[in-house]
């Protein structure tokens, strides 16, 4: 029986703009869906509604991207980029050696800054609905992960370089997940922001004394030398 799926949109902008004039166009467009999508929100968002906007034509914007859904996948792009930047401002080898109450204050800064850093981007938490909404742009959602997961894994190995390695691959996975669930939980429901990453915070900072070997009562290793400050949450 054949397939009655649509057939996958394209994601790729058609080309990158060479000069001045040009790259101000790209980013106008951008700026615009971006504007445009906090204002009407996915479903009303198309590419007419973004020249009307922009005051371009649609070849002008179609010289760049193929349909409404390149530019999601651009916005999205770049806002997990912003995202994950945080990610390294507070997940650090002297976290990992500071134990159960460093790493548990520096997810706690690492949620708050990540919304932060959605809340500062234009259509942040409309970009990252449609992240998790369309199925288009599942797999620029799920490359990000699996790149912070990658980091997170090679940082928790050093840390406790007796623990099991697929173990450790699996929590850090369950971990990116659990954070940017999180932090668009935060966006849908009226809750203290503060409060809940606190408390998901406790929640994953727990599991660390699991993931260590059962015959190691040492708190985690690190080359790094002595003297790191540990993060405080809600520092820049």
């Amino acid at each position: 029986m054949p397939s009655t799926r649509s057939p996958q949109p394209s994601l790729a902008t058609k080309k990158q703009p060479a000069q001045q004039r040009a790259t101000e166009t790209y980013e106008r467009i951008l700026e615009v869906t971006a504007q445009t999508l906090a204002d009407v929100g996915i479903e009303r968002l198309s590419t007419n509604l973004v020249c009307e906007r922009a005051g371009l034509t649609p070849p002008a914007l179609y010289r760049y991207f193929p349909n409404k859904y390149a530019l999601l996948s651009e916005l999205g792009q770049r806002l997990m980029q912003a995202q994950n930047a945080r990610v390294d401002r507070w997940i650090t080898l002297e976290v990992f050696n500071g134990g159960v109450e460093s790493l548990e204050l520096a997810i706690e800064g690492l949620i708050i800054d990540t919304y932060e850093a959605t809340v500062q981007t234009v259509g942040g938490v409309w970009i990252m609905r449609a992240l998790r909404a369309v199925p288009a742009l599942q797999q620029v959602r799920l490359a990000s992960h699996a790149t912070v997961t990658q980091e997170q894994t090679r940082l928790l190995a050093q840390a406790l370089p007796e623990a099991d390695a697929a173990e450790l691959q699996l929590v850090s996975r369950i971990v990116v997940e659990l954070i940017y669930a999180t932090v668009e939980m935060i966006f849908d429901e009226p809750l203290d922001v503060k409060a809940v990453a606190r408390t998901v915070a406790g929640m994953i900072a727990s599991h660390l004394t699991r993931v260590r070997p059962q015959d190691s009562g040492q708190p985690p290793h690190t080359p790094a030398k002595p003297g790191g400050t540990r993060p405080k949450p809600g520092a820049a």
